[in-house]
């Protein structure tokens, strides 16, 4: 086991926080831990300074607001999942949640580093993409949101800590389906829909490089019907490259499975609404 040294910081506030974030180089952000913990002590990542937020109350609870949901970016994913108020709103956000790892990953991971992580491994940014979800994050430029899919596509601003996951009422009946790795639990593929007056959202991750909406299938199924054979043809006219192979899958398997994964989706959603 590699082992790594770094300077640990309790700070009192949020502020103080983003202070030491963005004054100190290598300074990073402890929340769960569940990914960066083991990470440090393998090597795989590295840190001169653990920011340690997990004692900050503002960035805690699940609510109501005018417009929707607030869910703090320190709930923990077993919180999300079994939550009333978001498996009523927002039911493919707590399936993201059920759907990853495993119990003590679920009661250790959170909102905020799930949505942080990047890349392809986690399950919760596909869910909050399709739900249409934009996530507040505060840094040294101050406080402001961005939407789920800009955030899967850039990633959290150097300094910035993201704060909450907000959830718009847009109604409408949500699904979740994931095909994982049997060994790290990270999907292989899963997709997100929510179906609305104006049509699906749909959302893929694992069989893409990162969390992505897909709206060339949006606007071939608009209108319907959401039949698999409608969902399987929708998904082929995708650009093969859009699918990234990996962990021995070819990108034509993925376009695939993403395409029977969306069709069990959108059914689900449908015998829900």
């Amino acid at each position: 086991m590699i082992l790594t040294e770094f300077d640990y910081v309790r700070p009192v506030g949020l502020d103080e926080a983003l202070t030491l974030l963005s004054g100190t180089r290598g300074a990073r952000v402890l929340a769960g831990g569940q990914s960066l913990l083991p990470d440090l002590r393998s090597g795989a990542d590295r840190a001169d300074l653990l920011v340690d937020v997990r004692h900050l109350e503002e960035l805690r609870g699940i609510g109501r607001t005018a417009d929707g949901i607030r869910i703090g970016a320190l709930t923990t994913l077993a919180e999300l999942a079994a939550d009333p108020l978001v498996l009523d709103r927002a039911p493919e956000l707590a399936a993201a949640a059920r759907a990853n790892g495993d119990p003590q990953v679920r009661n250790l991971g959170t909102v905020g580093g799930n949505l942080s992580a990047g890349g392809r491994a986690t399950d919760l940014p596909v869910a909050a993409i399709a739900a249409d979800a934009v996530v507040e994050l505060a840094g040294p430029a101050g406080r402001g949101t961005v939407p789920a899919e800009e955030l899967a596509a850039s990633g959290v601003p150097a300094g910035a800590v993201v704060t909450a996951l907000l959830v718009p009422a847009a109604g409408g009946a949500a699904a979740f389906e994931k095909t994982a790795d049997r060994a790290t639990r990270y999907p292989v593929c899963a997709t997100a829909v929510r179906v609305t007056p104006g049509g699906p959202r749909i959302a893929v991750t694992g069989a893409t490089a990162r969390p992505l909406r897909l709206r060339g299938v949006e606007d071939r199924l608009r209108g319907g019907p959401y039949t698999t054979d409608a969902v399987l043809a929708a998904f082929r006219a995708e650009p093969r490259e859009l699918f990234v192979p990996g962990r021995g899958t070819s990108a034509e398997y993925l376009g695939h499975l993403a395409g029977v994964l969306t069709a069990r989706a959108l059914a689900r959603a449908q015998a829900l609404a």
